[in-house]
Parts: C-alpha cells; sequence; structure tokens
C-alpha cells in the first residue's frame, strides 16, 4: 500500500507516539501561554455529553474566518445568551495526537468535568497563508451540526491571537489507515460492519444536504468499542443545490464525473465507497497506478480487476458502486441491505439515522 502524503488543508495527521488518558499533565508554561485564547461561540448542538450539556451555546448560521481569520464573530445582538467561555486555561494539555501542515492535535482534559477529547490547534497565519480559512468555516459549520455514531463531534471551538481551537471527540482506538497498513487487508466481516457503518452515516449526512467528497481510510477514526468514525468534513459542502463542479478529494478515490470535470452530487460518495470496500478487502484502491495519468484513465474506464480470493457477493456490491453512470450506483439504503453486507457485518451500535434524517444526539 502506498504511503498517501496528499495533506487536505484541516488533515492533522498522527504522530507515532499515542498515549492514555492516565498520563495527562498541565500544560508547560510555555504552551499555556501560547494557547491562552477567548471564546468563539458554536451551534446549538455543540454538547459534550450528558454530563456536559452547560457548554451548549448558541450561533448564527453564518461565521466569518476570512478577511485575516479575525471577522470570526457575529454582531453580540444576533446572539443568545452564552452559557460557557472557554480558553487553553480550562484544559490539562496531554501529548500530541498528530501534527500536520496548519497545526496539530492533543490530548486534553476538561478540568472540572475531566472529560477528555482532542484539541485540534490550527495556526491562523499558515490558514491565511494558503487562503483556506473559508475550508475550516465550512468544516466547523458542518461537522458541529451532525450528530451520529460514527461520525466525529465537534463539539465546540475557542481562538486567540494567533490560533483557533477545535474542541473534537477524542477516538482512542486512533486511525483507521493505520490499522489498515498494519493489517494488510481486513476480513470480510470487518470489512461489511464498515460498509454498514459508513452507508448509516453518509445516509444522514446526505438527509442533510452534507455532501462529504473525501471519504477514504486516512479519514475515518476508530471509537472505544472500533466502531468507524468519519473525521475529516474538510472538503464537505452543504449543497443545497445538489449540483457542484469543484474538483477536490483525493486521486485514488475520485469519480468519473469529478476527473472528467462534469457537475457532481452526493453520489460521488457512492463511489467512494465502492473504492473504500475494495480497499479494505485488498489493501490498496482498485485504479492505483504508477502515474497520474494512467490512474485517470483507469478511472474513466472503470478498469478494475479483481483477485480471485474475493467472494462474490463482495464482488456484486463493489460493482453496483463503481458504475460510470451516477444514476446507476447502488444507494446507501441499497448498501446497507446488500445481501453481502448483511451476512457479514457485526455492528456494535444500532443504526441512528432516522426517515427525517433527525439525530438528536445527546442532551
Amino acid at each position: 500500500m502506498t504511503t498517501k502524503e496528499n495533506w487536505d488543508p484541516q488533515r492533522l495527521g498522527s504522530s507515532k507516539r499515542t498515549f492514555t488518558p492516565n498520563r495527562l499533565c498541565s500544560p508547560k508554561p510555555c504552551l499555556k501561554k501560547q494557547l491562552s485564547g477567548s471564546f468563539i461561540p458554536v451551534s446549538p448542538t455543540a454538547t459534550f455529553s450528558k454530563n456536559m450539556s452547560k457548554v451548549a451555546a448558541v450561533v448564527p448560521q453564518t461565521t466569518a474566518l476570512g478577511s485575516g481569520v479575525q471577522r470570526v464573530l457575529a454582531e453580540p445582538e444576533n446572539q443568545q445568551q452564552l452559557v460557557k467561555s472557554w480558553s487553553i486555561d480550562d484544559f490539562d494539555i496531554g501529548r500530541p495526537l498528530g501534527k500536520g501542515k496548519f497545526g496539530n492535535v492533543y490530548m486534553a482534559r476538561e478540568r472540572e468535568t475531566k472529560f477528555i477529547l482532542a484539541l485540534k490547534v490550527l495556526f491562523k497565519s499558515h490558514l491565511e497563508k494558503e487562503n483556506v480559512e473559508h475550508q475550516l468555516r465550512r468544516e466547523i459549520e458542518i461537522q458541529s451540526h451532525l450528530k451520529h455514531p460514527n461520525i466525529l463531534r465537534l463539539y465546540n471551538y475557542f481562538f486567540d491571537r494567533t490560533r483557533i481551537y477545535l474542541m473534537l471527540e477524542f477516538a482512542p482506538r486512533g486511525e483507521l489507515y493505520k490499522e489498515l497498513q498494519k493489517r494488510g487487508c481486513f476480513s470480510e466481516q470487518q470489512s461489511a460492519t464498515y460498509m454498514l457503518e459508513l452507508a448509516d452515516a453518509l445516509l444522514y449526512c446526505h438527509l442533510k444536504k452534507v455532501i462529504h467528497r473525501d471519504i477514504k481510510p486516512e479519514n475515518l477514526l476508530l471509537g472505544l468499542r472500533g466502531e468507524l468514525k468519519i473525521a475529516d468534513f474538510g472538503w464537505s459542502v452543504h449543497a443545497p443545490s445538489s449540483r457542484r463542479k469543484t474538483l477536490c478529494g483525493t486521486l485514488d478515490y475520485l469519480p468519473p464525473e469529478m476527473v472528467e470535470g462534469r457537475l457532481h452530487d452526493e453520489k460521488v460518495d457512492l463511489w467512494c465507497l465502492g473504492i473504500l470496500c475494495y480497499e479494505f478487502l485488498v489493501g490498496h484502491p482498485p485504479f492505483e497506478s504508477s502515474s497520474h495519468q494512467e490512474t485517470y484513465r483507469k478511472i474513466c474506464k472503470v478498469e478494475i480487476h479483481f483477485p480471485s480470493s474475493m467472494s462474490d457477493g463482495a464482488k456484486s456490491l463493489i460493482s453496483q458502486l463503481l458504475r460510470h453512470n451516477p444514476v446507476l450506483r447502488l444507494p446507501l439504503k441499497g448498501v446497507m441491505e446488500h445481501p453481502w453486507v448483511k451476512a457479514n457485518a457485526r455492528r456494535l451500535l444500532p443504526p441512528e439515522c432516522t426517515a427525517s434524517g433527525e439525530n438528536e444526539g445527546p442532551h
């Protein structure tokens, strides 16, 4: 499996060192001084858990992280009462979970409740230099409104003069990509379970008019019980019109309509599911090649070769997802009801996606 270095502006790769909550410590004076911050309110859905409901806050639907990232807050008269003002002094900071182009991720513990979370620290200067403030804003606006057992929660966020801090759910078992690298490939039972969890999470997103557009192993984390969690919404979009033409995502996972520069909609996520299922079972993406041009050619021709060891059921699911015509791709409910998925999946958590697409989450 090839190493993937195509850093997403909001993706922070993990370091080789990991640690547990009992190894947390108070922030060093220099770090504490650097991370001192003030509050940015977030959506009313952004609460920690049942014992953290006091942190809920309300913000208008639109915020602004552009023009020097400083114009983040809307006018106070448009806001309801703010319940909690966060700063770095509210947390014990642990060792880094990951480092990336735009900042770092630390394990952290809220001092009053001892609640464990991941604190993503982004440097404003780096965001401005790469002109990706809008992407961070979009990620925050989308992820803070999503509550699903297979989507990483964004609880809240705050900022100071030089940094922006995202308060994220902590996924104890780390990156799915590292687990795939370690094992080489997954069993049919494990792959089917991940497909069921992903299909349910994406169905929830699509019902809320959110297209992810960058589903891949590097953007997936594992929770305490091994449940899959979509962790990166840097390339996602809230698209009520459902049709876009932006080229984004990872090369191996790009669908034909994006490679060919055509309009695309939520069905790009169906293609990514097919690619992901193949990579789970084989250990590498189906169109991986020595050059970009060859990869593009294989994608447009849907030139896919299945190993003889793959079951007919898995081949059936992947083939129904990897269709050149997006309209012909198996819908997400069809993925969840596919015979291969139903026969092999062993999901630990029940589906949270209802017909209305609402998931109220903890209060």
